[in-house]
């Protein structure tokens, strides 16, 4: 008998039990790792709202995106397995255009709104990612997952009619389109999860919104910053939590799951932006958007509690 075989047999073992043994498996992980990113990019709107007050916006997205870049870089020195051709950088590229137009739109639109109601508009990314995912992948939704849209889309909807429901400024409108540029880009990254290594594609996702970024603040605005530690405080989280380790987990996670899924997850974003504006500033909401937080809530557990038959990745 070969004990040296068995020692090895017994380590692969041992290995494979850690691993997500099914797809339902992978699945709940890239769910809950999605779910966590929710988490940070909720928590950041009141920072990011507040160093607007010292530094131009563009400036600011190209400093965070910078920064996030250069620490992407020194973690991924050498991408792992897929493929790392020119096809696959424009891809990145692709990725990245659509994230700095979202966070253009979302950063100059959260100058002239409330950090929640930003947050809120900002959720109807969710809505537009089934519809455009449907046009890339050819295939439709589960029907849980649809369910699960129109509850929190409800309750998306009791948070952001607050007030005048036809009152909508142009902040609020800047922040729409943002919501249909976040939408392109979680369907392109997607849709490219599994054609390529997701630190290659983490990387130049994040390297193009860089570029974009430093090439365009110094003339399509009047730049400014003043070194306040709010300043620094919000480039550094943002930069490389919101970002750099946030948009890795993204291009990872959607290997496991769709962009229906990921979309209907993101829909806890501004319920974590509510809690946050709420304890930091008091920014608070009424009972109203209180009951529509609960049916953001309540829409996300209905796909993840009562599941339809697990499907493959539709990039597949």
């Amino acid at each position: 008998m070969n004990l040296g075989n068995r020692g090895d047999r017994s380590r692969w073992t041992r290995w494979q039990a850690g691993r997500p043994r099914t797809t339902a498996d992978r699945r709940r992980r890239a769910d809950a790792a999605l779910a966590f990113n929710t988490v940070i990019w909720g928590s950041t709107f009141v920072l990011v709202k507040a160093a607007l007050r010292d530094v131009s916006p563009l400036l600011f997205l190209a400093l965070r995106f910078s920064l996030a870049a250069l620490a992407l870089l020194a973690l991924f020195r050498g991408p792992g397995n897929g493929s790392r051709n020119w096809k696959a950088a424009a891809a990145g590229a692709l990725s990245g255009a659509f994230l700095f137009s979202g966070y253009v739109l979302q950063t100059l639109g959260l100058r002239l709104t409330t950090a929640p109601r930003s947050a809120f508009l900002t959720g109807l990314t969710s809505v537009m990612v089934p519809l455009l995912a449907a046009l890339v992948y050819k295939t439709r939704p589960q029907v849980s997952e649809v369910l699960g849209l129109l509850v929190a889309t409800a309750g998306l909807g009791l948070m952001t009619l607050e007030g005048e429901i036809g009152a909508i400024g142009r902040g609020d409108l800047l922040t729409l389109f943002c919501a249909i540029a976040f939408a392109a880009h979680i369907v392109t990254v997607g849709h490219f999860s599994e054609k390529m290594s997701f630190e290659l594609l983490s990387v130049t996702q994040i390297g193009a919104a860089a570029v974009l970024a430093s090439s365009l603040f110094w003339w399509v605005e009047r730049p400014h910053v003043e070194w306040r530690p709010a300043v620094v405080c919000a480039i550094l989280i943002t930069g490389l939590l919101a970002t750099a380790l946030a948009f890795t987990i993204q291009a990872w996670a959607l290997q496991y799951t769709t962009s229906s899924r990921a979309a209907l997850i993101y829909m806890l974003e501004p319920v974590f932006a509510w809690i946050t504006s709420y304890f930091l500033v008091g920014e608070g909401l009424s009972v109203r958007a209180a009951a529509g937080a609960a049916l953001i809530l309540s829409g996300v557990l209905l796909v993840e509690m009562k599941p339809l038959n697990s499907r493959a990745h539709p990039s597949h």
